[in-house]
This record gives C-alpha cells, structure tokens and sequence, in this order.
C-alpha cells in the first residue's frame, strides 16, 4: 500500500510548474492521507548527503505560489545523473513512487533510470516546446505563446513608426510550436520554424509584396533552430564554453536588408518565455496533471505519462513518448490557417 511518494521537476523551467507540485501536494495529502517530499533541484537532490529533499503539505501553497513561473523545488537541466546515486538516495528515502516532471529528454533519463531500479513512476509532461508525444499541450507552453505573442503586440507600433521589419526570435528547439502559433495570433508576416525550409528570396518577395500594397513595415517570427540557407545552425558560444542555439534572427535580419534594402532590428526573447507568470490554462493543465498522476498511483498504474487528449487529462505508457518529439507537421492545420492568411510559412519538398 502506498504511503509515501516524492515528486520532482527536471530539465529546463517554465510556467505552471508550482501549480503541478501543489495540486499533487493537496491530492496526496488530503485524499489519501500520504506523506510527500519535493526533491530538490531535480535528480541533483538524490544525490547529496544528506538528501535535498522537503516533505511538502498543503499549507506550504499560499495564494501566491502557484501564481508564479518557475520551480520552487529548483531543477537541472545538464547532462545525464548518475543512476546509482539517484537510485540509492531513492532507496534511502523508502518511497514507494516518484512523480517525474520533464519534457521528452527528462522522460527518456527518467525512463531508463527507474527501469534500472525498479522504482514505480509516473511522468508529467513539461516543457515550452510542446514538443512531447501523444500530448496536445505541456505545462508551460501557454504562457510562452501568450508571451511571445505580447511581444509582437509591442513590436508592432516601433515596426510602424520606423518603417522596419522587426523580426522575433523565439525558443523552441527544434519544434515551430511557439513560432507558428504565436505568429498567427500575433499578427506576424512571415513565420519560419525548424520543420519548414525558406529561401531568403521568397521572404524578400513576400516583403516588396507588402509594400506595393501600401503598408511600410512587417513582423517576422523565426524558431530558435531554423537553419541558415546553406544548412548549419546558428549558435551562440558562452564563455563558458557551451554552444546553445542562438543569432538566427539577426542573419535573417542581415539577409532581409541586403536584399530589400528594408532597416531590421532583431528582438530575441530569450528566457522571458520561461519565467513569466503562468496564463490560466497553465494552471488549469497543471492541477489536472498533478491530480491525475496521484491518482494513477493510487490505482498502481505505474510507467504511465499523464497526457492532454481531445480537451481533457488521461495518460499513455512511458515507452510510446519517452524520447521522442512530437514536431510541426505540413498537413498541421494552422500551417493551412496561416498560408490563408497570406502569412509566409517557408515552402515544402525543398531540402536546405
């Protein structure tokens, strides 16, 4: 019989992540009376002596808690733990199962690691890219469109005054989730994400179109991991010494001028996307989450990932997303949306 559970979050941060650990919090304890422990900065708190871990009860969530971006737990998000160590501070703590909040490589480490040592799992979907399989939405993923869309909402008045093109680039990896949807609801010209090849030329031609129908400016949203025309990935080096994807903005931008002769400027978001205050549906995905995974426990369902499916919270077995990414498809519906809405989208049999 289950008595006592931990939970953690693993990987990149984003919005709605407080919420998930309250609404697993209130379920554990106020339904069936178990005892739950956050483990701190993900994995990494398995791994300390002595263990970095707090047992969590309901009044540990006031108001404000879950009205907040990021992980009060802490998380990690580099490179892969050590199994042993994770598995015996797990053993230590004689918990009879963890809650994994993560995003497809979360759920791929988690996967092997409670594999090897037979601890009872369930995951939970997390991550800004919206990029797990066999899930419509992923905590975070919201509020990350909703702000890059307030971005364009301001970039669009500066792009006017000035006559510009103003491009926004936007995380995601290498999935166009946030770039396509943020596009569309904010008004974007141009939206080119990872999945879809582009031609300078037909961005260039999409510009002159806009000004021989009379409008001076245009706003163009462009992912992270959209490669530059002969291929490779722009990438940023950090002084220390990681390479991240980053500067695909400005050589569009670069390319745009030299073409059209049309003044850009370049707007990177950045980790905005991931620290913002977490929209209503953030919260509302994330209690459902957190209360379905209690509940799978409760039941024995274990190596099961909550998921989102056809408006509502249900699950799937660890192996079918474990991972694996869930990209933007040519057949997506709001491809066909934003090409009827004379938005250009990148072309397709193409290979860059």
């Amino acid at each position: 019989m289950v008595k006592k559970i931990a939970i953690l979050t693993s990987g990149g941060d984003c919005a709605g992540l407080n919420a998930v650990i309250r609404a697993a919090t209130i379920r554990a304890v106020n339904k069936y009376k178990w005892q739950i422990f956050g483990i701190k900065d993900g994995t990494l708190g398995l791994m300390t002596d002595p263990l970095n871990v707090v047992e969590l009860k309901p009044s540990n969530f006031d108001g404000n808690l879950m009205r907040m971006g990021g992980t009060f737990l802490g998380t990690n998000s580099k490179g892969y733990p050590s199994h042993e160590e994770v598995i015996k501070g797990f053993k230590k703590m004689e918990l009879d199962a963890l809650i994994g909040i993560g995003g497809d490589g979360s759920m791929k480490i988690l996967k092997t690691l409670t594999e090897k040592g037979k601890i009872n799992f369930v995951g939970i979907p997390k991550t800004i890219d919206n990029d797990v399989m066999d899930n419509e939405l992923s905590i975070g993923y919201d509020t990350a469109v909703d702000v890059a869309t307030n971005a364009l909402d301001m970039l669009q008045p500066t792009a006017a005054s000035h006559r510009r093109a103003m491009i926004l680039e936007v995380m995601g990896r290498d999935a166009g989730h946030i770039a396509l949807n943020s596009g569309i609801a904010g008004g974007a010209d141009v939206i080119l994400i990872p999945e879809r090849p582009y031609t300078i030329k037909a961005i260039a031609k999409h510009i002159e179109k806009i000004r021989s129908n009379g409008r001076n400016h245009a706003l163009i949203v462009v992912a992270e991991a959209v490669k530059k025309e002969d291929g490779s990935k722009a990438t940023v080096k950090y002084i220390d010494g990681q390479i991240r994807l980053g500067g695909i903005g400005s050589y569009i931008g670069d390319k745009i001028y030299k073409m059209t002769n049309a003044e850009t400027r370049v707007t990177v978001l950045g980790h905005v996307q991931r620290g913002a205050q977490p929209t209503h549906r953030d919260r509302l995905i994330a209690s459902a989450f957190g209360v379905h995974a209690v509940d799978l426990i409760a039941q024995e369902k274990f190596n099961r990932v909550v998921v989102w499916q056809n408006r509502g919270v249900t699950d799937v077995d660890l192996e079918s997303i474990a991972g694996k990414s869930k990209t933007v498809r040519d057949n997506d519906p709001l491809i066909k949306v934003a090409e009827g809405l004379g938005i250009y989208v990148g072309e397709i049999n193409k290979v860059l």
